[in-house]
């Protein structure tokens, strides 16, 4: 087998994972077992098996680290500062969700797992200050792309049920009634036929269509 004598970084893998709880917008993190930075809250994540693909070796360590096992994960962005990781030259590929909300738990190279409200996070090991506020615009940038929140809400829903969970995201009031006609006009959601008493008072239902799903579904790694 051919070889060359070239400098090799490492690649490792880290995971964004979001959820939403007590109307906050919570980020899940480690706190490392391990030097370097020992003690410090870090992304969930670590270096691939030479036989991983990229996508495989994130839940691979998400569960590992967390108990948190997931079925699909995007990627973000691959993160490669010469100095960002003080054993060496090491290239990280970042992967993100957002899902409902569980409790983890610190295994292997974590010593705990905790979610922690993305206005308050404690010092962080690495570049995942950065990583994760990177990761945050884009989350807020795909709610008005996609129907990236359709996992953290029932089959159906009334529209005060999507609009606190946009508010939470974006961190700011949204108007109701505008949000409702951008989603009915992207074609994201429908209403359903059948009216349900919701919060002592009778209204509408909707749920999101199917090819508002797919759309989500297609940009993700599934395993």
């Amino acid at each position: 087998m051919y070889s060359y004598n070239h400098p090799r970084p490492s690649i490792t893998v880290d995971v964004v994972l979001f959820t939403i709880a007590g109307e906050q917008l919570l980020v899940l993190l480690i706190k490392r077992a391990n030097q370097p930075f020992q003690g410090l809250w870090a992304l969930p994540g670590g270096f691939i098996k030479i036989e991983e693909d990229l996508g495989s070796a994130a839940k691979r360590e998400l569960e590992e680290e967390t108990g948190i096992r997931v079925s699909y994960l995007e990627q973000l962005h691959t993160y490669g500062h010469p100095l960002r990781d003080p054993r060496g030259r090491v290239i990280s590929v970042v992967y993100f969700a957002i899902m409902p909300h569980v409790k983890p738990h610190g295994n292997s190279d974590a010593t705990d797992a905790k979610w922690f409200p993305i206005s308050r996070l404690p010092e962080l090991a690495f570049d995942h200050t950065e990583i994760i506020a990177d990761t945050l615009v884009r989350l807020r940038n795909k709610l008005e792309s996609s129907a990236v929140v359709f996992r953290l809400l029932p089959e159906t829903f009334d529209i005060s049920q999507i609009t606190g969970l946009y508010q939470i995201i974006l961190g700011r009031p949204v108007d109701s009634d505008l949000l409702k006609k951008h989603l009915m006009e992207a074609g994201w959601v429908e209403m359903v036929t059948e009216i349900q008493r919701t919060n002592d008072n009778f209204g509408p239902r909707y749920r999101f269509t199917d090819s508002a799903i797919q759309a989500i579904e297609s940009k993700c790694q599934h395993f």
